[in-house]
């Protein structure tokens, strides 16, 4: 049975991600609030595990920070360098993937199987 985070855990967790992704933006507490239109001593207060977020501040927090809402409340979320590295192996596979059909396509249009290794 897989053990649930306390409140306390999940306040933890979401005043570290609110300040991972604020960096990962390059932006200060004070910069996040005013862009946030949140006080700035409540920005801090989350991070600090002090308050718990509004449905409304919290919405105003995902748009800034440009993130999904599990992505404040995941125990381990990934450092921007693993993410950009991620994203790039993705976006080589897709690129891949869709020369593949390509070829396939254009050798099935022609009337000729194709034979080339797709690798």
């Amino acid at each position: 049975m897989a053990k649930h985070p306390t409140g306390l855990e999940i306040r933890e967790i979401l005043g570290k991600n609110i300040k991972i992704h604020r960096k990962r933006l390059g932006l200060s507490q004070l910069a996040l609030s005013v862009k946030a239109g949140l006080a700035h001593n409540y920005v801090n207060d989350l991070e600090n595990m002090k308050k718990w977020p509004s449905p409304e501040s919290l919405t105003k927090l995902l748009s800034v920070l440009d993130v999904e809402l599990v992505q404040l409340f995941t125990a381990n979320p990934l450092d921007a360098k693993r993410t950009k590295h991620i994203e790039t192996y993705l976006d080589e596979l897709s690129d891949r993937f869709n020369e593949a059909v390509g070829e396939i396509k254009t050798s099935y249009l022609s009337g000729r199987a194709p034979v080339k290794d797709l690798k």
